[in-house]
């Protein structure tokens, strides 16, 4: 059985200066399969629909595993030889939704003087309409036999297989060109997702998150850590994910002061069956801290 959350929660600085929330974030369970999706809009001025634009990606990326789950045993049964394929045809699709959604939004909702009238004509006429919603798009899901993500643009998906570790299964690697941003309004969006595809292990947990978390974290050894101690107090799922919003929203204001999303997608079973190991991997690592810091505090009393 699989469970999970999201969130996401508006920045310190974004509430000084006005802004709306430019993140969205979603998850979806049913007995086939699990996805958790997060979008975080651009900051740029240029994207000023972009916290529609992130709404659109989250929903066109769960329509798009939607449709291809429509059939879950042939899917089951053609993904895992074909899965580089399929992934390429995911995209396409998540791009192709999403655009949609632009055009309906925009036909339904022409741009506001208020919205123009910060850049010069010229300047506003050199802008494309696809790119007043850009925003980037990390999607984890969690099949029957088999785990796969996609991204574009920054963010992070971590996962925790059967051992308990906290991986990155997809290197963040933006194959746009210089000075581009990889972002689902560009021409060739497609063709800057990174993907990865997993299968004969067991994700105890998979999280997508928003670049605002992990600049909350002084390293990525931090980062990672933080998902271990999360995962190891899902098995109470409810009052859990409402903790969490609360620990996000200090780290939005106290850190990063980014937006910040987090979306989780868990193996309620799974998660059962290695809770003792979760909490002893925990109970390690706060150990390994102590001594980490205790190393430091000598070293600088030395010097």
């Amino acid at each position: 059985m699989f469970g999970g959350f999201s969130h996401s929660v508006i920045g310190a600085s974004h509430e000084t200066s006005g802004l709306v929330c430019q993140d969205h974030s979603a998850y979806e369970v049913n007995e086939y399969y699990s996805v958790a999706a997060i979008a975080d809009g651009h900051g740029s001025k240029k994207y000023f629909r972009s916290h529609f634009g992130s709404q659109f990606a989250v929903e066109a990326a769960l329509e798009t595993i939607r449709a291809f789950y429509k059939d879950p045993e042939q899917f089951e049964q053609t993904f895992p030889a074909n899965h580089k394929l399929i992934l390429k045809n995911m995209k396409k699709q998540i791009i192709a939704n999403w655009n949609t959604r632009v055009q309906e939004h925009l036909a339904g909702n022409p741009v506001r003087l208020a919205e123009s009238q910060k850049f010069t004509k010229e300047e506003f006429k050199e802008i494309p309409q696809e790119s007043y919603y850009g925003t980037t798009l990390v999607v984890a899901v969690c099949g029957r036999g088999f785990q796969f993500g996609l991204q574009i643009g920054d963010g992070s998906l971590v996962a925790l297989f059967e051992d308990g570790e906290p991986v990155m299964p997809m290197v963040y690697d933006e194959s746009a060109p210089a000075n581009m941003t990889a972002s689902m309004c560009n021409s060739n969006a497609a063709s800057m997702f990174n993907s990865f595809y997993i299968e004969g292990k067991k994700a105890i947990a998979m999280y997508a998150s928003s670049d605002g978390l992990y600049t909350s974290f002084s390293n990525e050894d931090d980062f990672l850590e933080y998902h271990l101690i999360i995962t190891s107090q899902l098995d109470n799922l409810d009052v859990f994910a409402q903790s969490v919003k609360k620990n996000l929203t200090k780290r939005s204001h106290f850190g990063t002061e980014d937006d910040i999303s987090l979306a989780c997608i868990c193996d309620m079973e799974l998660l059962g069956e290695k809770a003792e190991m979760l909490k002893a991997k925990v109970a390690d690592m706060k150990a390994h801290a102590k001594e980490r810091k205790a190393a430091r505090l000598a070293a600088l009393k030395n010097t």
